[in-house]
């Protein structure tokens, strides 16, 4: 019998990623309800997150103007737009607390 053990192990994975995206809506870049839940947590913990990106896109000056539209905070604008992206290209997170964290 063939060991089909590492299909198995593809098509969990493939699994694992459909299932993290969000669900087909009108708004394509509508945020993962895990996403949401995490950002409206009040004591969940922050990192600085610090790239270089080209000046002539105007990304700061955008996402103060959403905030100051929106109210939405800066952080949390950036952490919505990278979440949207990398789950549409396949990379969602593991929302599983880590070891530390259960502390």
């Amino acid at each position: 019998m063939p060991d089909l053990s590492r299909h198995a192990r593809q098509l969990r994975e493939l699994a694992d990623a459909l299932d993290a995206q969000s669900d087909l809506t009108d708004d394509p870049l509508a945020p993962h309800p895990d996403t949401l839940q995490v950002i409206d947590g009040r004591h969940i913990s922050r990192g600085q997150i610090n790239y270089a990106v080209p000046e002539v896109l105007q990304l700061q000056r955008r996402i103060r103007l959403y905030h100051a539209d929106r109210g939405v905070q800066h952080g949390d604008i950036v952490a919505i737009a990278l979440d949207v992206f990398l789950r549409a290209k396949g990379y969602p997170p593991d929302l599983a607390p880590s070891k530390a964290e259960e502390r």
